[in-house]
């Protein structure tokens, strides 16, 4: 298998459908749980929102054969951490199961405005929402809504990533939001 074919990485478990994927979720304690979107009994979504009910702490990655179906946002609404195409390269899918363990989010590069238009339908951001946020935290707001990593953000701020991440889990705190995906299309819906 792909995944097992990569020193650091190591696949503790499989599953045929979501009901067994969140019974192994909880037994294995895995960092990251490849979650096909469409299974029977329990499908990934469902699964997903099981995985979160329960505090269990793997970072979900879903798979999904469309750029964007309501079940791929579906599943972001309810943890998932980011979603890939079945049909993606085998480098990306690497980089994205690493991506996810690090803690940052991974969308199929061809769903990014369906996943805009999906997350970001009847949501107004007013001004008062973002009145919580210091005026150096506004201004990585808006750099990580437009979607730079937090090394172009401590370029441009003068500032160490280190800074940088810290006012991201400030913002993120402050404005409800789970990862950097929400802040980007929370960015993008207002």
């Amino acid at each position: 298998m792909l995944l097992d074919s990569q020193d650091d990485l190591e696949v503790v478990g499989e599953a045929a459908d979501g009901e067994e994927g969140v019974a192994a979720a909880a037994a294995l304690d895995p960092d990251v749980v490849l979650m096909d979107i469409r299974m029977p009994r329990v499908d990934g979504v469902t699964a997903t929102e099981r995985l979160a009910e329960r505090g269990v702490r793997p970072k979900v990655l879903v798979l999904t054969t469309f750029d964007l179906d309501e079940a791929a946002a579906r599943a972001l609404r309810a943890g998932a951490s980011g979603f890939v195409l079945k049909d993606a390269k085998p480098e990306f899918l690497l980089a994205a199961v690493r991506t996810v363990h690090a803690g940052a989010a991974v969308i199929a590069p061809a769903a990014i405005g369906h996943l805009l238009d999906t997350f970001g339908s009847g949501r107004v951001r007013r001004d008062d929402e973002l009145a919580v946020l210091s005026p150096r935290e506004r201004e990585i707001y808006d750099l990580a809504g437009k979607g730079l990593s937090n090394a172009e953000i401590a370029a441009h701020e003068y500032v160490s990533e280190a800074t940088v991440k810290t006012h991201v889990s400030r913002i993120l705190a402050k404005l409800g939001l789970r990862d950097r995906v929400q802040l980007v299309v929370h960015w993008h819906a207002g």
